[in-house]
C-alpha cells in the first residue's frame, strides 16, 4: 500500500561493523592484560592490579551513561536544523536525542587512549621468583611443547571443575548485568516518568561507582589476607550470595502500571 515504505537507511550496517571492530579491539585487553600483569608483577600485588584494571573498566560505562545523558538532551539533528523551530522537549516521547554523538566522542577518546600502548616495551624484566618446582628444564620444555597443543589445552580446561564453575558464575553474573544495563533506563522512564537523559545520568552516577569501588576493595582484601584459590572462592561465593539476596528487594520497589486503554483497562 501507499502507507508502507521500504527501509532506505543502511546506517545499521555501519553501526554493526563499528561495534564488531570495537569488540575485536577490546577483546585482547582482558585476557592479555591480566596475563601481562600476572607475568611481570609480584604475586602478592596481582590481585590489586587486576582489581584496578576492572575498576577502571567499570568507570567506562559510568562516563558512558553520563555522556549518553548529555547527548540525549540534544536533538538528533543538531547542527542541521534550526533548534528554535523544535517545539518538543526531551520529556516528550517523540524526542530523539543525538545518539550518534556519543559514538564520535567515544571513538576519539579510544583512539587517543590507544596511542600510549604503541610506546610500551615488547618485554619487561621479570621479577625473581622462588620456584618450588623440582622439574628439570628439559622436562619443562617438553611439557610446554606437549601442552601447547590447542586440543589438549582445551581438554584440560574443560575438565577443570573450578574453571567450569567460575565460567558458569561469570555467565550468570554478566547476563544479569547486561539485562540491568539494557532495560533499567527504559524501566525508569516508564515507571517513574523520567526522561531518557535523566535515567542514564542516574544509572551512571549512582549504580556503577559502587560496583567499581567493590571490585577495588576486593583486590585490597585479597592482598591483605593473602587468600589462596579456595579462600578467594569462598570469599567470592559468600559476598555474591549476600548481594543476590539483597537484590531480591527490587521486587518490592515500583509504581502502579500506567492506565493504557486496551492493555491495563478496558475501553469502556
Amino acid at each position: 500500500t501507499a502507507c508502507e515504505k521500504e527501509p532506505s537507511s543502511y546506517m545499521w550496517i555501519y553501526i554493526l561493523m563499528g561495534n564488531m571492530l570495537r569488540g575485536i579491539g577490546e577483546t585482547p585487553i582482558t585476557p592479555l592484560g591480566i596475563s601481562y600483569l600476572d607475568d611481570f608483577a609480584k604475586e602478592e600485588n596481582v590481585p590489586v592490579y587486576v582489581a584496578c584494571l576492572h575498576t577502571i573498566a567499570m568507570l567506562g560505562p559510568m562516563f558512558g551513561f553520563i555522556l549518553g545523558s548529555l547527548c540525549a538532551r540534544l536533538y538528533v539533528d543538531i547542527g542541521f536544523v534550526d533548534l528554535g523551530k523544535i517545539t518538543i522537549t526531551p520529556q516528550d516521547s517523540r524526542w530523539v536525542g543525538a545518539w550518534w554523538l556519543g559514538f564520535l566522542v567515544g571513538g576519539a577518546i579510544s583512539f587517543l587512549a590507544a596511542i600510549p600502548f604503541c610506546f610500551l616495551p615488547k618485554s619487561l624484566k621479570k621479577p625473581l621468583k622462588t620456584s618450588k618446582d623440582k622439574t628439570s628444564p628439559a622436562n619443562s620444555y617438553i611439557s610446554y611443547l606437549f601442552l601447547s597443543d590447542f586440543y589438549i589445552s582445551l581438554k584440560k580446561l574443560l575438565s577443570n571443575r573450578m574453571y567450569i564453575t567460575f565460567m558458569c558464575c561469570a555467565l550468570l553474573q554478566f547476563s544479569s548485568f547486561v539485562g540491568f544495563l539494557t532495560y533499567k533506563p527504559k524501566y525508569m522512564e516508564q515507571q517513574y516518568g523520567q526522561s531518557a537523559a535523566k535515567s542514564n545520568f542516574l544509572i551512571g552516577l549512582i549504580n556503577l561507582p559502587p560496583i567499581g569501588i567493590g571490585i577495588f576493595l576486593g583486590g585490597i582484601i585479597m592482598k591483605k589476607y593473602k587468600m589462596s584459590i579456595i579462600g578467594a572462592t569462598k570469599f567470592s561465593f559468600s559476598l555474591s550470595f549476600v548481594a543476590y539476596s539483597l537484590s531480591l528487594l527490587h521486587f518490592f520497589v515500583g509504581c502502579e502500571n500506567h492506565v493504557v486503554a486496551g492493555i491495563t483497562v478496558s475501553y469502556n
